[in-house]
């Protein structure tokens, strides 16, 4: 699979070769490429708004691929990032995995929009992080007690 990752704001954020394996891993055996963009808070809201038509940037937006061969785009505001990881307690490259791995395996179908379908999306998630020693951000110990 093909990661493209974009660093398109001036915020610190992991090495792109990072992200990129981070999306490797949570694509598993999918086949398609991805696009990752990082971006600051002005580009993310623009996004948010135009596509979510919700105001201010979220953290992550992933945007399906309608074409065979893409399993299509990720943007996550490094600004957001930066501000959840501080306010959480975690390390900024583990909570950039976890968005990482959220939005592709959005990309992949998977969601959250009922009981059964976010836990399902939530062990996938904690299991991918997993393979990098990342702790289940969805367990009480690792929110907010500088693990994640």
């Amino acid at each position: 699979m093909t990661v493209d990752v974009q660093i398109a704001c001036a915020e610190q954020t992991p090495a792109a070769a990072r992200i990129a394996a981070w999306a490797r891993a949570a694509r598993g055996a999918e086949a398609g490429a991805v696009c990752l963009r990082v971006v600051d808070e002005r580009e993310g809201e623009a996004l948010n708004g135009r596509y979510r038509q919700r105001p201010g940037a979220t953290n992550v937006l992933a945007f399906p691929a309608g074409e065979q061969g893409q399993l299509g785009d990720i943007a996550i505001c490094a600004p957001v990032a930066a501000r959840e990881a501080r306010q959480q307690g975690k390390a900024l490259a583990d909570h950039y995995a976890h968005l990482v791995v959220h939005g592709v395996l959005h990309l992949l179908g998977m969601g959250h929009d009922s009981a059964s379908a976010a836990a399902r999306m939530e062990a996938k998630e904690a299991a991918v992080l997993a393979g990098f020693g990342i702790a289940n951000p969805y367990l009480p110990a690792a929110l907010g007690q500088g693990q994640s």
